[in-house]
């Protein structure tokens, strides 16, 4: 790296200064939010949770086979890995797009993420079709909340699955 034509190597190595590795959505603020990306995990983990109970019920008489514990693990990895990235936008939107005044036209915002949050950590535990649809509901309902706040009431709610 060269500052000022200064090659900084020569007077600073990683030793002699704090390197902080960071990672953030983003607090620049980058300004760019979409409730999309937490639909998807939304979609995947409710996918997920789907092909899990029909593996288990094809399968009821042969839990114990490699193919099945290997199936079954794959799908449940992949349902908590999206159900985690699905808290963590829904949180960013949470606690870096909405802001006090939104709650003058949202009251139930808070209790709305927090509902939310609380369903990606059941879906996380829980092999459960009903909370896996609770999420893509309360997901649907922050979309609207979101669009109606940015003046886009007409970005309709698709699934893309």
């Amino acid at each position: 790296m060269f500052i000022d034509g200064i090659q900084m190597g020569q007077y600073m190595s990683r030793e002699t200064i704090n390197v902080i590795d960071a990672e953030a959505h983003c607090d620049g603020p980058c300004g760019v939010y979409d409730p999309a990306s937490a639909r998807i995990a939304g979609e995947a983990v409710q996918s997920m949770t789907n092909k899990m109970l029909t593996l288990a019920e094809n399968h009821s008489n042969d839990c114990s086979s490699a193919a099945y514990i290997n199936t079954m693990s794959r799908y449940a990895a992949i349902k908590e890995e999206e159900a985690q990235k699905c808290k963590d936008e829904l949180l960013v939107l949470w606690t870096d797009f909405f802001k006090p005044q939104h709650l003058e036209s949202i009251p139930d915002l808070h209790d709305t993420f927090w509902q939310a949050a609380k369903l990606c950590s059941a879906c996380k535990v829980e092999v459960s079709a009903e909370h896996a649809q609770e999420l893509m509901d309360a997901i649907e309902n922050i979309h609207n909340m979101f669009w109606n706040v940015k003046g886009r009431s007409e970005i309709t709610w698709i699934r893309a699955s």
